[in-house]
C-alpha cells in the first residue's frame, strides 16, 4: 500500500525540514516548496493527500491559495501559521481549511492531526459506501464536492463543508450534539471549533437555499445542537 503524500508549502527551510524529517519518521511520503507557484504547478502533476499551508507566503495570499484548495483538490488541507488569533482560525476554517495548526509546534501533534484527519476521510456513509446522496431535490456529489438542485445546476462546496454535511446525511433525522461533532470531525473544543461550526454549517444553508430564519433542513435545537430534516438515499 502506498503511503499517504503530503505535501508542505512554507517559506522557512527550518519548518519545511522539521516537518519533512517527522511524516517521514512516520511513514508519509513528502514534497516540500517555499514557492507557491511552484506548489501549483505539481497539482497538475499529482494530488497529494494532504496539504500544509502557511498563510504568510511571499508570492500570493495564502488565504486565497487555501480557500482554491478546498473548492479545487479534494486533498485535506491544513493550515500551519504563526497568525494565533481566534479570527484568524475562523477566516482560515470558514475558507475551506480543514484544521489550523499555531506555531510554534509540536512535529508529533502534526502527525496527529494529519493522521486524524486522514481517518475521517476513510469513513463511508451508513448507506454502505458511495460518494452520491439525494435528498430533498438536491444531490451532493462527494466525489468532485459539488452539490446539484433538480434543475442540474451545481453548486461547489468545500471539502470541510463537505465533512459538516456528510456527518448530517450519514445520522438524517437524529440530533446530533456539539460534542458529537467535535469528536467526529476533530479539532479542539471551545469557541473557535464552535464558531468554525457555525460559519460551515451558515454556508451550507445558504447552498441549499433555506430561509435563515426557517431553515426547513438543517435545523437547530438551542442548547442541544443540530438535526437534518431530509430523506436521503445513497448510491
Amino acid at each position: 500500500m502506498t503511503a499517504p503524500l503530503v505535501t508542505i508549502l512554507d517559506d522557512e527551510p527550518e519548518i519545511r525540514l522539521i516537518l519533512t524529517e517527522a511524516l517521514a519518521e512516520a511513514g508519509f511520503r513528502t514534497q516540500s516548496f517555499s514557492r507557491a507557484r511552484e506548489f501549483e504547478a505539481s497539482l497538475k502533476r499529482v494530488t497529494p493527500d494532504v496539504c500544509l499551508v502557511d498563510l504568510s507566503l511571499p508570492d500570493t495570499d495564502g488565504l486565497a491559495l487555501v480557500h482554491r484548495l478546498a473548492l479545487e483538490q479534494g486533498a485535506t488541507v491544513i493550515i500551519i501559521s504563526g497568525r494565533a488569533q481566534v479570527q484568524d482560525r475562523v477566516t482560515g476554517l470558514e475558507l475551506g481549511a480543514d484544521d489550523y495548526i499555531t506555531k510554534p509546534f509540536d512535529p508529533a501533534e502534526v502527525v496527529a492531526r494529519i493522521r486524524a484527519r486522514l481517518r475521517d476521510g476513510q469513513r463511508g456513509p451508513v448507506s454502505g459506501g458511495g460518494d452520491t446522496a439525494e435528498f430533498n431535490g438536491w444531490t451532493a456529489h462527494f466525489d468532485r464536492y459539488a452539490l446539484e438542485d433538480d434543475t442540474g445546476a451545481e453548486t461547489p462546496f468545500s471539502h470541510a463543508e463537505g465533512e459538516v454535511l456528510r456527518l448530517f446525511l450519514e445520522s438524517p433525522k437524529r440530533l446530533i450534539s456539539r460534542a458529537q461533532m467535535q469528536e467526529a470531525l476533530g479539532g479542539g473544543a471551545g469557541d473557535s471549533f464552535d464558531r468554525a461550526m457555525d460559519v460551515r454549517i451558515s454556508r451550507l444553508r445558504t447552498k441549499l437555499r433555506e430561509d435563515p430564519k426557517n431553515p426547513r433542513l438543517i435545523k437547530t435545537i438551542y442548547g442541544a445542537g443540530y438535526i437534518f430534516l431530509g430523506d436521503v438515499s445513497w448510491r
